[in-house]
């Protein structure tokens, strides 16, 4: 009973890519430029051959997500997710592309030039952070040239989000460290307020009196996992909620509240049921209530969208027009 659905929309998204694919022009100037871009950062795209000895910045960067390819438990493994939903969204966006007048826009192989000196000087400083930049932005540029300037402002979102790509790696401590310090300083402060009066605080450990919890706000419980993946929700769920350009900004840095909020909320619970009944119990609670964190920035996130929704209806009773 099932199958007929099912089929009606495979069917219908095959006719939709092919209708796609006829229109897009230029397909095999981008698709062989493309070839020929991918090829330079397999072969020549990563020159540290440091823990992992290959030359392909593909390589490097699936490395640096996760060494053990466990990508769900590492902080930069929402990378390999991105892509996909990139990907999604520029099919979300199909039909506002299809539409745009798309030519050939020579101007695009600047910004494809600067892409390439910019991989050309960090393959030469060793920095394939910066490659994987270049990497992205020169695809960018090749979109340009093949389709125009039209193209480029209308795919900046979702072509945004590959900026969450880039690995952050030990660079992340710039904002555990800060992040750290501040989710414990406020668990403390809450603590103190009735909930576990005994509570000390020394850096960012938390533990009582007598040493019968204890607790230290590792770089994993600081939000850094939580933050990014909440700056991409948010980013994605403004850009596609809002026109106006402060709402979606609005939206992107709500994302840094949220996650210091969420992991707050999360570890006071914890720190709550060590007090009451000892460390076994707010390691559990840790360990298997750690969607709280999730689940107050998209309750939030929800809230926001909806006092700042855009098509609020007026007290005649027509909704306000979208501003562009």
């Amino acid at each position: 009973m099932d199958e007929q659905p099912v089929n009606g929309v495979l069917a219908e998204l095959r006719f939709d890519l092919r209708e796609c694919w006829q229109k897009l022009p230029n397909k095999a100037f981008f698709l062989c430029l493309l070839a020929a871009w991918l090829a330079l950062f397999q072969f020549l795209g990563n020159s540290t051959l440091g823990y992992i000895h290959s030359p392909s910045l593909l390589s490097w960067t699936l490395n640096a997500y996760s060494p053990i390819g466990d990508y769900f438990s590492s902080d930069d493994g929402h990378g390999v997710i991105i892509p996909f939903v990139v990907l999604a969204l520029f099919w979300w966006k199909r039909k506002e592309l299809m539409a745009l007048p798309l030519n050939l826009w020579w101007p695009g192989f600047l910004l494809f030039g600067l892409a390439l000196l910019l991989h050309i000087a960090a393959y030469m400083i060793q920095q394939p952070k910066l490659s994987l930049i270049a990497f992205f932005a020169g695809v960018y540029g090749l979109m340009g040239l093949a389709w125009g300037r039209d193209w480029l402002r209308a795919s900046f979102f979702p072509f945004f989000l590959f900026a969450f790509c880039v690995p952050l790696g030990s660079q992340g401590q710039i904002i555990t460290t800060p992040m750290r310090h501040l989710v414990a300083t406020v668990v403390a402060a809450i603590s103190h307020l009735g909930l576990a009066p005994d509570l000390v605080r020394e850096g960012t450990q938390l533990f009582d009196a007598q040493n019968s919890f204890h607790y230290d706000i590792a770089p994993a419980c600081s939000g850094i996992r939580s933050l990014v993946s909440l700056l991409a929700l948010t980013t994605i769920f403004g850009f596609i909620s809002f026109k106006t350009g402060w709402k979606r900004a609005l939206m992107v840095l709500v994302a840094f509240p949220l996650a210091v909020i969420g992991n707050v909320v999360r570890i006071t619970f914890t720190v709550v049921v060590a007090e009451a009944f000892g460390q076994d119990a707010g390691k559990w609670v840790e360990q298997k209530f750690g969607f709280v964190t999730f689940a107050i920035a998209i309750a939030c996130v929800l809230l926001l969208e909806h006092w700042l929704r855009e098509d609020r209806p007026r007290a005649g009773g027509q909704p306000e027009a979208r501003t562009t």
